[in-house]
């Protein structure tokens, strides 16, 4: 039942039924007896924990699960671990699958579901009975059951993808889920004769790889996915972020686990775009084309934004050497960091030039950053041949700056002057994974726009954070003239 206001303001009872929600058509379901399960062994389920298993637990004709993937999207601490371990426990001990892997990115996450299984079977000794033995190990966690069944526990970024082949496979924290691990997963599911994936999260912030759990959702708003199941409890764009109601809509929760007084010290403590996503459930609308989200962009503009120490250049080319931009990076007088673009202009003859007169008329400028294993590599030799040293970062500090401008944004540390631009090329920048290592670069080759202003301003903020320049500890100047970082 939705949750209602009464005259004077007051929610009443009653928890919010999925904003989105899709489900196969089934024949029979199952989802009435794991209510049931759970109850009998002293965990009572919440309406809303009932409403996904009964879009997940329904069966085809041929006695299969309808649902292959369960998707589900939920704001912090609604109880979704508690909706696991009922899966988990239901898989063994009413539908006979052999192997039940948890799995969530951190091991403390993972654990959790651990304790609270083996808190279950120690306050229940008819199930405790049925159990052969448990693994304590870290990342080897196990519940073997006398019937050969087991539940194992696995954190993700322990493990990778391997390991995960089962019968029931629960990922808890799936906006953490990478592309590499779940295309692992994936064929290992293949070759169970019934197998069933849940996937739960909670909006992807753009620091996490997101990727994934998106498509997920993508299929259940589009609803013509004959195999999967999504529910999603969020706000929508028209509600008022301060309303209760509308907090009640988006948390299921609300009123149990989440305090009303919790939410209004969130509300106080965070930006609107923050707030939708971790509080109010809502998946940002740019998260699928760049990495920045435009809202938390627009938070981090300041018009009289100014650098005042630690001047630094960045200078980017795009592939087709069509464009180039030269962008400011600096200390502010409050200790955040400023970026803005300097200037962009078609074609590269330009640059050397324009950066030569910009270091002659302001000495303070501390050096200039330059990606060698970008297009940008056709102009150290110019710069080489006017005398100018530019830095290199190696491709791992390249990542790393990358994070320090997304992270920077978010937190606030890192402010821009609202150009237009910039503006344009962050709102079309994606990432490229570099291989398994979790860092990333800003995406050329997806790009709808030139994504140079940001991608030079992310060198000019590197250089302007660097501890030493031209000093040690530096590798001596190569021959092309440039200068790379140790």
């Amino acid at each position: 039942m939705a949750s209602t206001r009464s005259p004077s303001g007051a929610l009443l009872v009653g928890q919010a039924p999925p904003r989105v929600r899709h489900a196969p058509s089934v024949r029979a379901n199952s989802w009435e007896d794991v209510a049931d399960l759970s109850a009998s062994l002293g965990v009572t389920l919440d309406e809303w924990q009932e409403a996904v298993l009964e879009a997940a637990m329904g069966e085809r004709a041929d006695g299969r699960w309808a649902a292959r993937l369960v998707g589900v999207s939920a704001p912090r601490q609604q109880g979704k671990s508690q909706l696991i371990v009922a899966r988990a426990l239901a898989g063994v001990l009413l539908f006979d699958e052999q192997t039940i892997l948890v799995s969530a990115h951190q091991t403390d996450t993972a654990r959790e579901v651990f304790q609270r299984l083996l808190d279950i079977i120690d306050d229940n000794p008819s199930v405790a009975r049925r159990v052969d033995s448990v693994m304590k190990a870290i990342n080897r966690e196990s519940i073997r059951f006398k019937g050969g069944q087991t539940i194992k526990i696995k954190a993700r970024s322990l493990a990778g993808g391997r390991g995960f082949s089962a019968d029931c496979l629960l990922l808890d924290e799936a906006q953490i889920l990478g592309e590499s691990a779940w295309s692992s997963i994936l064929p290992t599911m293949s070759a169970r004769e019934n197998p069933q994936a849940w996937l739960l999260g909670t909006p992807p912030t753009p620091q996490d790889d997101g990727e994934v759990f998106g498509r997920l959702r993508e299929a259940g708003l589009k609803g013509t996915d004959a195999r999967t199941a999504w529910l999603e409890w969020s706000a929508d764009e028209h509600d008022d972020f301060d309303d209760p109601a509308t907090w009640a809509k988006a948390n299921p929760a609300y009123g149990t686990r989440i305090s009303r007084e919790a939410v209004e010290s969130e509300r106080a403590a965070m930006s609107d775009t923050q707030f939708a996503m971790e509080r109010l459930g809502m998946w940002s609308g740019a998260s699928s084309r760049s990495v920045i989200p435009a809202g938390m962009w627009a938070d981090a503009a300041d018009s009289t934004s100014l650098a005042v120490d630690r001047f630094s250049l960045g200078v980017e080319v795009a592939p087709d050497a069509a464009r180039a931009s030269v962008a400011l990076a600096g200390i502010r007088d409050d200790g955040a960091w400023h970026i803005e673009l300097d200037e962009a202009r078609e074609g590269t003859a330009w640059v050397v030039p324009y950066v030569k007169a910009l270091l002659e008329a302001n000495p303070q400028i501390r050096g200039v950053g330059i990606d060698a294993g970008s297009p940008s590599k056709v102009l150290l030799d110019e710069f080489s041949a006017e005398g100018i040293r530019t830095i290199t970062p190696k491709v791992q500090d390249l990542g790393a700056a990358c994070t320090t401008v997304l992270s920077g944004v978010i937190t606030g540390e890192v402010r821009h002057i609202d150009q237009g631009q910039m503006n344009t090329a962050v709102s079309v920048a994606g990432k490229r994974r570099l291989g398994d290592t979790g860092m990333w670069v800003w995406s050329r080759s997806t790009a709808a726009a030139d994504i140079t202003p940001i991608q030079a301003a992310t060198l000019a903020l590197w250089v302007a954070q660097l501890e030493t320049i031209y000093r040690a500890p530096l590798r001596a100047a190569s021959e092309d003239g440039s200068v790379t970082i140790l």
